[in-house]
């Protein structure tokens, strides 16, 4: 299959699941760490003017609302959340399968918790029906590294391309001189490697 080139003019955000409650079962790697990636792709797509579809899984259970961080990024997507009742894959779910197919885009990128069952489930659907799908690892999370391991074999067996924040925003940002690349490579300096960016200064 040819390369394909995510763009902002291209490309869509879907934030899968990213609920207080549900971020607890992250295990893999360090929640804080993967709240915070989700974060900053949200504020990517919001530098972007790109689209952006939040779902979320039975908010009134554990599972708990949508981080709030995201909420208060994007409050136009939040507000038009997706409350699945329960379906645990998001592309069955037929609000969500239209709102994203109302995107306009075929270059799909997601994130979602739990990677095992919240993201592998609609990233490979999406990409059995011809959609070219990221799948942001870092921003994602699983309840051990086995599951975890196996996610990320069957959605890349699928076509899935797996990437992390960082590398996605650069793939999207393109070139770093550009005004949105500024944003972009601030946004790396402060919210996804804060540490590098007090490096050098």
């Amino acid at each position: 299959m040819a390369a394909v080139r995510f763009t902002a003019e291209n490309a869509a955000l879907l934030l899968i699941d990213h609920q207080v409650g549900t971020m607890q079962l992250i295990k893999n790697i360090d929640r804080e760490f993967a709240a915070k990636q989700s974060v900053a792709l949200a504020k990517m797509a919001k530098i972007l003017n790109m689209p952006v579809v939040i779902t979320s899984s039975q908010e009134d259970q554990a599972q708990g609302p949508i981080l709030p961080e995201i909420a208060a990024v994007l409050p136009e997507a939040h507000a038009a959340r997706i409350k699945r009742p329960g379906v645990v894959n998001a592309w069955e779910y037929a609000d969500f399968r239209d709102a994203v197919l109302a995107t306009g885009r075929k270059h799909l990128i997601m994130a979602g918790v739990t990677t095992d069952v919240c993201l592998i489930f609609p990233a490979i659907d999406a990409a059995l029906e011809g959609f070219a799908v990221q799948a942001v690892l870092d921003a994602s999370g699983s309840p051990s590294d086995l599951s975890e391991e196996f996610a990320r074999q069957r959605m890349h067996d699928a076509g899935v391309v797996l990437t992390a924040t960082n590398t996605l925003m650069a793939e999207i940002g393109q070139d770093w001189s550009t005004p949105n690349g500024q944003q972009l490579i601030g946004l790396l300096f402060t919210d996804v490697f804060p540490a590098l960016g007090a490096g050098i200064q």
